[in-house]
């Protein structure tokens, strides 16, 4: 299977190459990426894209579909990737997570392309009481972010009832774990290396909100899932990934890392507002029709791969939260630097 990945150079990308060849060495894998965090190397002597046999650098947003043709399968991971970012680029995050995502989607069918994977979110279910969110259930996504995914799923779904391309549309829960080019921007991931760095966890909110993980290898497992899939249940699918039991409040992401690492001082601030980014997430219609594909890795275990990670990198940064490692002040870093534009392209 030929195979083109957008955003490859990013945090999940590392892992979806390597897995997708090591599952099937036959897979021709081509990565496309702006290249904004290539440089974001952790934990790795060697370039981690070494499982790719042909990278591009260049903007989803200019993709033609003559660049298109002879791939048998799309996978979308290239996004403005959390919600500092689409509140600080809230204009560009619909051009390239929303305008741009549709786009490719029309040009790959039009190329014939037969399979489009589009890494959607669970954080379209926003602020949600009542119980764990389905696929049926409303959609309330509270930041500019999570509207992007909503609004990508309208239109693929609109375009899927002409086509005969196979478009899944993974929802996928809070991505977490180690990666060659982690991101310390995620939950689980912030805890761990602010209790390395500083022996303290400090929750912002009173610990209640609700939150699925998954660990990123598991997002690989499930975009091959995906890649895999017939047409049934049907050619348009938006579908809920991870399990049941990785349901967790950030109270208790807190307490799995202060396990992983003893002596660890937990700050919750019980007189927070509420946070009204909390939902759980009903992951029964995966379990149904992908049941060797659910998530695997535990939280214990993804929290100490992280551990172990950064341990190898001889992380000691208690200031991490202004540095490469997150996602957002690599951005304002490049534009300092009068690298790219506030509509995110290089300056050449």
């Amino acid at each position: 299977m030929k195979i083109l990945i957008t955003g490859n150079l990013g945090y999940i990308g590392p892992i979806l190459s390597r897995h997708l060849k090591h599952s099937n060495p036959e897979n021709y894998i081509v990565g496309i990426d702006s290249g904004f965090f290539a440089h974001c190397l952790t934990g790795v002597s060697y370039t981690p894209d070494i499982y790719v046999d042909e990278q591009y650098y260049g903007d989803v947003r200019k993709i033609n579909e003559k660049f298109l043709e002879g791939f048998d399968a799309v996978v979308h991971l290239a996004a403005v990737s959390n919600d500092p970012m689409g509140n600080k680029f809230e204009a560009v995050t619909d051009e390239i997570n929303h305008k741009a995502s549709v786009a490719l989607a029309k040009k790959a069918n039009s190329a014939g392309v037969k399979k489009y994977v589009f890494a959607s979110s669970c954080s379209i279910y926003g602020f949600a009481e009542g119980g764990p969110r389905k696929e049926t259930d409303a959609l309330n996504p509270l930041t500019a972010y999570a509207k992007s995914k909503v609004a990508t799923e309208v239109g693929l779904q609109e375009l899927s009832a002409g086509s005969d391309m196979i478009t899944t549309a993974l929802r996928f829960s809070t991505a977490c774990g180690m990666s060659d080019r982690i991101r310390l921007d995620l939950v689980l991931n912030d805890f761990v290396a602010s209790a390395l760095s500083t022996g303290k966890i400090v929750v912002l909110s009173d610990g209640s909100p609700w939150r699925p993980l998954i660990d990123v290898k598991d997002m690989a497992r499930a975009i091959d899932w995906a890649l895999k899939r017939s047409a049934q249940p049907s050619k348009y699918l938006a579908i809920n990934i991870g399990r049941n039991d990785f349901n967790y409040q950030v109270k208790q992401i807190a307490e799995v890392v202060a396990g992983v690492i003893p002596g660890t001082e937990i700050s919750i601030n019980t007189n927070a507002l509420p946070d009204k980014r909390s939902y759980q997430v009903d992951f029964s219609l995966f379990k149904q029709l992908a049941p060797d594909y659910l998530p695997l890795t535990t939280l214990v275990q993804s929290a100490t791969e992280i551990k172990e990670g950064l341990q190898r990198m001889q992380f000691n940064d208690s200031n991490f939260r202004e540095s490469q490692l997150i996602r957002l002040k690599v951005l304002e870093k490049h534009m300092a630097d009068k690298k790219i534009t506030a509509n995110l392209e290089w300056i050449y």
